[in-house]
């Protein structure tokens, strides 16, 4: 192996990080070299879970993984199978960063700081010989003429050949134009991974109350998404909501982000679960006030104002309560309706659904099919999850297979 081949991967987010060291360690020949456009690395790593990076999720089998990506889910099964949420948690344990499972699956360094899995990899990085240019924004790339096999990346400074070429670059559409122009389809990019501004008397002032098992529905769709619900100051976000967005991100583009909610506060209870259990509560607390005492562990402020919205007042009693009031609480509690106008970024974790068309890449090793030594991974490509460390995965995946194939690994 000539020690000349010259690899260039354009990005320094997780995957570019990932595919360099791996493809240095497993060629150290190779001369590896990230181009950043940006005065620092790892941005999304940095803010990712608060701070405190949720770099994988504990679904540690390929097939049950991959149903977690609105987009690429049954492209990544081959992959997963390859690399997934374990190899991953055995490649930082193996560097010195131990991991921790939360309740809900999220895994995160032991630290909580993102900061830790920063420094691993620029550690990792430095010590498998990889060269990091930051401030480096790419112009243009192209396939070199005099040697087709080969390309050539220009920057405002300098022009890098290269052997391999990847991209890792994100959901900018200064390279997609490019990737275009070299005759790549582009899937449309429409935001996904957000949440719903609502303006709604039922919620207002109710910001930080949560409810832990909630189900949403887009009203005149199929959407649907269970989950923890989080009202905000704008209306709501939380796991739920989130999921939600990221499976309807095309559906609801089209409407323009204005769109009728559904929103069952209880979960799994059904309208007529509900009833009965009201019912019940009814005939044991027939003398208290129906105000006074929250049901279903719904927070205090939220069972007051659906108690409000059923038209219930604040005097009456259980044993008082009219037929049309208790059906009216039932529809409140499990079928109530919000209208969505607008949405809002989710903190700095936003992610784009759409990229370099899946049929066009050679997913083994995440190669175009199209152009010659060409390599793709992260949100390049038109893959997305939902939140819980999914989105990282597929970039320490796609990165992991990339790295392996430009190094002319056997691995893969």
């Amino acid at each position: 192996m000539s020690n000349k081949k010259q690899i260039i991967i354009i990005g320094g987010g997780a995957a570019g990080f990932f595919a360099a060291i791996t493809c240095a360690e497993a060629n150290p020949l190779a001369a590896v070299t990230i181009l950043e456009r940006g005065k620092s690395v790892l941005g999304k790593v940095k803010v990712s879970g608060g701070g405190r990076c949720n770099l994988t999720h504990a679904c540690f089998e390929a097939k049950p993984l991959t149903k977690f990506y609105p987009r690429g889910g049954k492209t990544l099964l081959g992959p997963f199978h390859q690399f997934q949420c374990k190899d991953t948690v055995a490649w930082f344990e193996g560097r010195g960063v131990k991991t921790k499972v939360e309740a809900d699956g999220r895994m995160f360094p032991v630290t909580d700081s993102s900061q830790t899995i920063i420094d691993c990899l620029t550690n990792a990085a430095k010590k498998a010989g990889v060269t990091i240019l930051k401030s480096t924004r790419v112009m243009d790339f192209s396939l070199d003429p005099a040697h087709p096999e080969r390309w050539i990346v220009h920057t405002p400074d300098q022009v890098y050949p290269a052997d391999q070429l990847m991209l890792a670059t994100g959901s900018n559409p200064k390279i997609w134009d490019l990737l275009k122009k070299l005759g790549h389809t582009i899937v449309p990019p429409v935001p996904s991974l957000f949440t719903f501004n609502i303006k709604d008397p039922r919620i207002h002032d109710l910001a930080g109350l949560s409810v832990p098992h909630a189900v949403v529905k887009v009203q005149s769709t199929q959407l649907q998404a269970s989950g923890p619900l989080l009202i905000t100051h704008w209306g709501m976000s939380g796991p739920g909501i989130l999921k939600l967005s990221a499976w309807g991100a095309r559906i609801l583009n089209k409407k323009e982000y204005r769109f009728g909610l559904q929103v069952n506060w209880l979960g799994a209870l059904t309208y007529n679960d509900a009833a009965e259990a009201l019912r019940t509560i009814k005939s044991e607390n027939a003398a208290r006030l129906v105000v006074k005492y929250p049901q279903f562990g719904l927070p205090r402020r939220l069972w007051q104002r659906l108690i409000t919205a059923a038209g219930i007042e604040e005097n009456r009693k259980w044993i008082d309560l009219a037929k049309k009031q208790f059906n009216k609480l039932v529809h409140e509690l499990t079928q109530g309706e919000y209208q969505v106008d607008g949405k809002s970024t989710f903190k700095d974790e936003f992610v784009t659904a759409g990229g370099v068309n899946l049929k066009e890449v050679d997913v083994t090793c995440f190669k175009s099919k199209n152009l010659p030594n060409l390599f793709f991974a992260g949100e390049v490509l038109n893959i997305d999850a939902v939140t819980g460390g999914f989105n990282f995965q597929a970039a320490w995946t796609g990165g992991w297979l990339c790295g392996h194939a430009m190094a002319g690994s056997e691995e893969v």
